[in-house]
């Protein structure tokens, strides 16, 4: 049976108002975490965003 592995990047806005994209991928437990991290530093509208390996998501 083939392993399938399942990346994560984030999205978020700053607390000036500014877009930002993840510019590496995480793991499912490393993007909680690091969605924990953005919320308690005032970012705001942060995701968590499926992708596949190699690939980020567009701001």
């Amino acid at each position: 049976m083939p392993i399938t592995m399942q990346n994560y990047a984030l999205t978020w806005t700053d607390a000036a108002g500014k877009r930002h994209v993840s510019s590496v991928s995480y793991d499912q437990n490393s993007a909680g975490s690091r969605k924990a991290e953005l919320e308690a530093a005032g970012a705001s509208d942060v995701t968590v965003v499926p992708i596949r390996p190699g690939e980020l998501p567009q701001p």
